[in-house]
């Protein structure tokens, strides 16, 4: 099984790099796994990351990338809840990419 580091210690992850443990999830977690993809996470995307984890605490699902720019629309704006501006701070997929920095298990219906 994979490993990141994260502030010393080795923290589980799937081939893919999700959490294997999603209550080993702390913020420091979407830093570490934003330096791996090269991303720098900005209050932009700290937003979404915590728009997701709001979510997922309520319905117990990620959502699907259709779900996800309605309910941030819904929430945040329809200036941020379009997938441009989605794709914009997470161009591995908004869904796959955000939920893998926010802690949460790969999104339904991505592949």
């Amino acid at each position: 099984m994979a490993t990141i580091s994260v502030e010393g210690k080795d923290i589980e992850v799937d081939e893919e790099g999700y959490l294997v443990t999603l209550a080993d999830w702390v913020p420091e977690v979407a830093k570490v796994m934003s330096e791996i993809d090269e991303i720098e996470l900005t209050d932009e995307h700290w937003d979404i990351l915590n728009f997701l984890r709001e979510y997922y605490e309520e319905y117990q699902i990620a959502p699907a990338v259709r779900v996800l720019t309605k309910a941030v629309a819904k929430k945040l704006g329809k200036d941020k809840g379009n997938s441009k501006y989605l794709y914009q701070l997470f161009p591995y997929g908004p869904g796959k990419q955000a939920c893998k920095f926010a802690g949460l298990p790969k999104p339904t219906g991505c592949v």
